[in-house]
């Protein structure tokens, strides 16, 4: 028997679900144009997992393009390239999470519990 709240566990299952998203696919060679794609991918991946009830990642154009500092014409996706929100659904209670910067960081947060 467990003894942590479904409340707990749901904001648990958030955790898993941004771990794997950002070490996952940090690194990924993005340019301007496959960002779209590359969001599609990373949404539909985690969206796979247990209680995942939706995945929204945008990754920044005007950022990507910026972080381009080679010939190559890509860069390595990082989390200052990206902002992602999350819902998780475990046993009727929803959390929703969001990763954005804060103070030159990549935060992932909790920004509600819904019962």
């Amino acid at each position: 028997m467990s003894d942590t709240t479904d409340a707990q566990q749901a904001c648990f299952e958030a955790g898993i679900k941004f771990g794997s998203l950002y070490h996952q696919f940090a690194g990924t060679p993005v340019s301007p144009e496959s960002t779209r794609s590359l969001e599609t991918a990373i949404e539909e991946a985690i969206e796979n997992q247990p209680y995942c009830e939706s995945v929204a990642v945008e990754i920044l154009d005007d950022r990507v393009a910026d972080a381009i500092d080679h010939d190559e014409g890509y860069a390595e996706l990082t989390g200052s390239l990206m902002e992602v929100e999350m819902r998780i659904d475990y046993e009727g209670t929803a959390v929703r999470t969001r990763m954005a910067m804060e103070d030159g960081y990549p935060r992932m947060k909790l920004v509600a519990v819904e019962d």
